[in-house]
């Protein structure tokens, strides 16, 4: 009998909207966040922010289909927070698990700005706009 093969689902999706000095972000992540997807991610990141005096970002991040971080990824995502996280005024994470809503609680602590856990898009979407 032939073993069956497990598929990995992997994929990060990334949109980016410039408004005067207000940038909203939204990711969508599948899979385990790489330290690859780092190295798309912050020169995306870094490229959208340049010129702007006073920046303000907004983010959706979409993690309802997250599996976690490789050590380096988790590291990626510390100096990526260190770099830019003054610059967040709203981050929305949503996702169904405890663990992710655990992962905001403490990434929270790195970041200026107002983060918070939602159950659906829908919701965390009206609370960015507000």
């Amino acid at each position: 009998m032939k073993e069956a093969s497990v598929i990995r689902r992997h994929g990060l999706s990334v949109g980016m909207e410039r408004v005067d000095q207000q940038l909203f972000l939204t990711l969508s992540i599948v899979g385990k966040l790489t330290h690859e997807d780092y190295k798309t991610i912050t020169p995306m990141l870094d490229g959208a922010l340049k010129g702007i005096t006073s920046p303000r970002v907004r983010a959706l991040c979409d993690c309802r289909h997250l599996e976690g971080w490789e050590l380096r990824a988790a590291w990626d995502d510390l100096k990526l927070g260190l770099k830019h996280g003054s610059e967040f005024e709203k981050i929305a994470v949503v996702a169904d698990s405890r663990w992710v809503e655990w992962s905001t609680k403490v990434g929270s602590w790195f970041l200026k700005g107002e983060v918070r856990h939602f159950d659906n898009v829908t919701a965390a979407s009206q609370w960015l706009k507000d």
